[in-house]
């Protein structure tokens, strides 16, 4: 069992409940929404050069190791398309030539856009995790990252990249929209939800909290509160040891990285529509307990935060005591108790947890296009977060997955399984690609409703089900694990459809998904998916000039976190490939 920031607490979590009013901001329209207009090639298809900026020309991979394993990032060759034909659906010869567009967009996931002085963060259970001469526990693992400070820049650098390529890579067909499968915030606040809207939609940016004069978390150098299992950019005060990342991992040292971290910047903003899909992250505390709970928001309002937890935890107490009751466990904290170290932060009324309701209403507030991000009247009356949207001969449809009674993996309420299966039936004369943040394996939370609201959930296998026997489905697009993969889900009938998961911005790789969909005029569709690399050089060293070099130094630094393996980049059959399906149209 791991416990991560993405999966804190396996079991229930009751929690009293507090609305909180979203506040509500003018936007201005940056493109049209996208329309239903027919999304068929009106001839077959003619070579398209790989663009610049694609995987298929170059991606990135780690150097030669330095002093303390520390990795640079460096260039590499372009990956080719590997053809998959795991659902017993044959590649033609020829189809090349026959083959006509049918649409283009892009995936993107687990942003996780990140307040990191924010008085809710759990980065002092990261430690627990820490290389020792005791057997590893893999349950506290990335409650912090040395890189989160920057994870708005990683965003914009995405969006950068993106309007570069602007086209599929396989067919040319400009990209129709965008799609972020959740997690695109880090903690459900009010500050985190709007820098994701305000990054992607383009102005100015600050991705800054609390005291807006100097930062206020575990990664500064104060004297009173440094802790050596931080990386601290600036270097150790007068007479302290250097960090455990520096002096063990090899980490450099970046004068002025913090104020860079936190300075405004102008966000591109993306060229195209774009939706939005609900997340864990987005709807739960620390993507794990109800963003609802009074305690809990009371201490992400308030001016004080743990930095160092007291000496001898022990791991399998404090998992009992998230468990049983987090909000009372860090309250206790919070007071000093064993000796707990504690810094003074500025409160701020951005950091409030919102709930689902209030998410969707910000969506609508900061404008963009299309007009709520896909959320929908139905959406904000009665505080829900799925829905449905034509694009041409496609039919989309997005699921929130989320299981507001806590724990990081996913279900489905009743009513929206009810709501998925009539869809279905009635989307006969559509192909259709699923939407959603947990993959179908990491839907396997139960828990129904507390204080007396009893409700049957869905889990994954039964929603896998529901779209296997809807033979027009051709794939289920999602997040949630943080890795590329690919999975054949094949039908009893023959054929089947394509489980595609897609890596986060904010661990190695850094990564989003160009997916295209082109017929081969044989009863086959193919499924063109090609990873993307944010605009960041390759190695950033000690840049902090502009967003790119900051989402540089960020990737590089994912790519020496001494709590990842790096799994998250995949093997070659869950990157560049071309996935054979039967075309449900025919």
């Amino acid at each position: 069992m791991e416990i991560t920031r993405r999966n804190l607490v396996r079991n229930a979590v009751t929690a009293g409940g507090l609305a909180i009013a979203a506040t509500t901001m003018p936007g201005v329209l940056r493109s049209a929404t996208a329309s239903a207009t027919p999304a068929l090639a009106a001839a077959p298809l003619a070579p398209v050069a790989p663009p610049s900026g694609s995987t298929l020309v170059q991606t990135f991979t780690t150097g030669t190791p330095g002093a303390g394993g520390y990795r640079p990032v460096i260039s590499a060759s372009g990956e080719p398309h590997v053809v998959r034909e795991g659902l017993g659906v044959a590649a033609e010869a020829g189809r090349a030539s026959r083959r006509q567009a049918l649409i283009s967009f892009v995936q993107l996931s687990d942003v996780h856009i990140v307040d990191a002085q924010s008085p809710l963060r759990l980065e002092w259970t990261d430690r627990l995790d820490d290389p020792s001469p005791l057997p590893a526990l893999g349950l506290f693992s990335s409650a912090y990252r040395p890189q989160e400070m920057l994870t708005g820049h990683v965003a914009d650098s995405m969006v950068r990249a993106i309007n570069r390529i602007g086209s599929g890579p396989v067919t040319g067909k400009p990209f129709a929209l965008a799609i972020q499968t959740g997690d695109n915030s880090d903690n459900s606040q009010f500050n985190e939800v709007r820098w994701n809207i305000n990054v992607l939609n383009g102005g100015q940016v600050r991705v800054d909290s609390g005291n807006l004069t100097r930062w206020e978390g575990v990664a500064d150098s104060t004297p009173l509160t440094y802790d050596t299992a931080y990386w601290h950019p600036h270097g150790a005060p007068a007479g302290k040891p250097v960090d455990r990342p520096r002096g063990e991992y090899g980490f450099p040292v970046v004068p002025g990285l913090l104020d860079a971290a936190r300075r405004p910047f102008t966000a591109e903003g993306l060229d195209i529509p774009w939706y939005s899909v609900f997340g864990n992250h987005d709807g739960l505390a620390q993507g794990n307990f109800p963003a609802s709970t009074l305690q809990l928001n009371l201490i992400a309002l308030g001016a004080l935060k743990i930095v160092s937890p007291p000496l001898g935890l022990n791991p399998a107490q404090l998992l009992d005591d998230l468990t049983t009751d987090p909000a009372a466990l860090l309250t206790n904290l919070l007071g000093g108790a064993l000796n707990t170290v504690v810094r003074a932060v500025a409160p701020d009324l951005n950091r409030r947890l919102l709930t689902r309701r209030q998410i969707v209403e910000q969506h609508f507030a900061l404008g963009g296009a299309p007009f709520g991000h896909g959320f929908t009247a139905t959406n904000r009356q009665q505080g829900t977060a799925y829905y449905t949207f034509d694009q041409g001969s496609f039919r989309f449809i997005v699921l929130d997955t989320v299981n507001p009674n806590g724990y990081s993996d996913g279900s489905l309420d009743k009513p929206q399984f009810t709501w998925l299966q009539e869809l279905l039936a009635r989307s006969t004369d559509k192909a259709v690609l699923v939407f959603s943040h947990h993959t179908s394996d990491t839907m396997g939370n139960p828990l129904i409703g507390t204080g007396g609201q009893i409700q049957q959930r869905i889990t994954g296998g039964a929603v896998l089900d529901a779209l296997l026997a809807a033979p027009q489905v051709i794939a289920w697009i999602n997040g949630h694990t943080h890795r590329n993969k690919i999975t054949p889900r094949p039908r009893p009938t023959g054929g089947g459809l394509w489980e595609i998961t897609t890596a986060s911005h904010i661990d190695w790789p850094q990564q989003a998904r160009i997916i295209e969909v082109a017929d081969n005029a044989d009863g086959t569709l193919s499924i063109f998916t090609t990873m993307v690399d944010h605009a960041g050089p390759a190695s950033a060293g000690a840049g902090t000039t502009d967003a790119p070099a900051l989402a540089g130094l960020a990737r590089e630094l994912a790519a020496n976190d001494w709590h990842e393996n790096r799994g998250g980049l995949g093997t070659l059959d869950d990157r560049n490939v071309e996935l054979l399906v039967v075309n449900p149209l025919t």
